[in-house]
């Protein structure tokens, strides 16, 4: 018999592991939002995207969450003119990173919601358990 409160810790240990991924990439974004090329006219810090996928496991019959794959931003890059640049082109522009610092913070809290959530359930599963236990006990 498949134990449910095992199962929902199960679930929301995946979810703890993808968002952790997730705010691993945001502040990497965060980080190297103003990263430049080290050459004239070469590309910046491009940001990256994080996809999840649902996977089911076949033992508990759950559905898991994990990251899918970490992608680059397609968006394009932004260009300022600064000729005073080391990575200033011949006509003075500079590429900068394709990162919004607005919504790097709203994935981030977004993010960091998900795993206080996930965190929650896990508490929650934990203290059942435990009340459980003490009711046999007390039988």
């Amino acid at each position: 018999m498949i134990d449910p409160i095992k199962v929902a810790i199960q679930v929301a240990s995946s979810g703890l592991e993808a968002q952790s991924r997730r705010m691993l990439v945001v502040s990497e974004n965060l980080a190297n939002a103003s990263t430049t090329g080290n050459t004239p006219g070469a590309d910046p810090y491009t940001r990256k995207t994080v996809s999840f996928e649902s996977v089911l496991d076949d033992i508990s019959g759950a559905n898991l969450v994990r990251v899918d794959r970490v992608d680059s931003d397609k968006k394009p890059y932004r260009v300022e003119y600064d000729p005073s640049h080391p990575a200033a082109d011949a006509d003075g522009n500079v590429k900068l990173p394709n990162v919004d610092m607005l919504v790097e913070l709203a994935d981030m809290r977004e993010s960091n919601r998900s795993y206080e959530a996930n965190l929650q359930i896990i508490k929650q599963a934990r203290s059942l358990s435990s009340m459980t236990i003490d009711l046999l006990r007390s039988s």
